[in-house]
């Protein structure tokens, strides 16, 4: 009989690509992380993992196995699934993670609404970037992700996740206040092209987004400024640095002389978000009932709305 608890190991490993890496969030050490592969592969009777360098990779059966325990697990959150429908009203502990402007604009709210709704449900937030997500999914402790698909997500066909295109998010032109474009109904990014721009630090999705959608309206912006935060990057902006891309979901601080300015024409960036749960975790009638809330939030919010399909 195969020990379940080693292949939880092994699934690990794959996950996050290092035998370190899966010991350290199973709370385990390296040395026993490795033992119970050997043990594993003891069992089984093939190797597992084979040298590469100074690391590992899973070998050809291992890749063979994991994809049987994925198929497993996700057959496994769908039966738990039909079984807790019989339960009637959604109840018990579901756990929320996304990143900060998500839980500000809509999960915090969306706690009132589900504690008026559903009192036998109890929800928990935890911010959490995309990558930090799809972690903390994968190691059981979130229910639900809120995150932006950026290509370095998992990919569609990754059969460990399921994840559901909820609403965009379009990047106003935020200006200060008396400049020459802010009396605008909406600007077409071809019109600023000669601004001094404030964008996100290298490496950062908001840099991304905006040389993007400045290439592909022709032209490379101008850089004044760099920032992580928005608050930051909105400051710069109020000091008439340069203009800058914001996203409609962020609230700007109030007491900044800041006007936004809605993007017109065919490069009007956007961020796409998703909602996901391990395959076969959706069905839950407490993820079901959440996910209607969001919807519901999504269809309030203003300027936001939902998106067909991913991108």
């Amino acid at each position: 009989m195969i020990d379940l608890r080693r292949l939880h190991v092994l699934r690990a490993i794959a996950h996050h690509g290092t035998v370190s890496g899966a010991a350290k969030a199973l709370h385990m050490s390296t040395s026993a992380a490795s033992q119970q592969i050997r043990l594993l592969a003891k069992d089984l009777g093939v190797p597992l993992l084979e040298p590469v360098g100074r690391g590992v990779k899973l070998s050809s059966a291992a890749q063979v196995l994991i994809a049987h325990i994925d198929a497993i697990e996700a057959m496994w959150r769908l039966a738990e699934a039909e079984l807790q429908a019989t339960e009637g009203e959604p109840s018990g502990m579901l756990r929320l993670c996304g990143f900060p402007t998500a839980i500000a604009t809509l999960l915090a709210p969306l706690v009132d609404t589900a504690r008026a709704r559903y009192p036998a449900l109890e929800l928990r937030l935890r911010e959490a970037e995309a990558s930090e997500s799809f972690d903390l999914l994968f190691a059981g402790e979130a229910d639900l992700a809120l995150v932006e698909a950026t290509p370095d997500n998992p990919p569609p066909e990754d059969i460990r996740f399921d994840a559901q295109t909820v609403f965009n998010d379009p990047f106003d032109l935020v200006v200060p206040g008396g400049h020459w474009c802010a009396a605008s109904a909406a600007v077409d990014l071809r019109e600023v092209e000669r601004e001094p721009w404030i964008i996100g630090v290298p490496g950062s999705m908001h840099r991304r987004h905006v040389l993007t959608a400045c290439s592909n309206a022709g032209f490379r912006p101008t850089v004044t400024g760099e920032a992580r935060e928005w608050n930051v990057i909105a400051v710069m902006v109020a000091h008439q640095m340069g203009v800058a891309l914001i996203p409609r979901l962020v609230d700007l601080p109030h007491h900044l002389d800041l006007v936004r300015v809605p993007v017109s024409g065919p490069f009007t960036p956007f961020r796409h978000f998703q909602a996901v749960t391990l395959r076969g975790g959706a069905r839950r009638p407490s993820v079901a009932a959440v996910m209607e809330l969001l919807n519901e939030q999504v269809r309030a919010a203003e300027g936001i709305g939902p998106l067909p399909e991913a991108p």
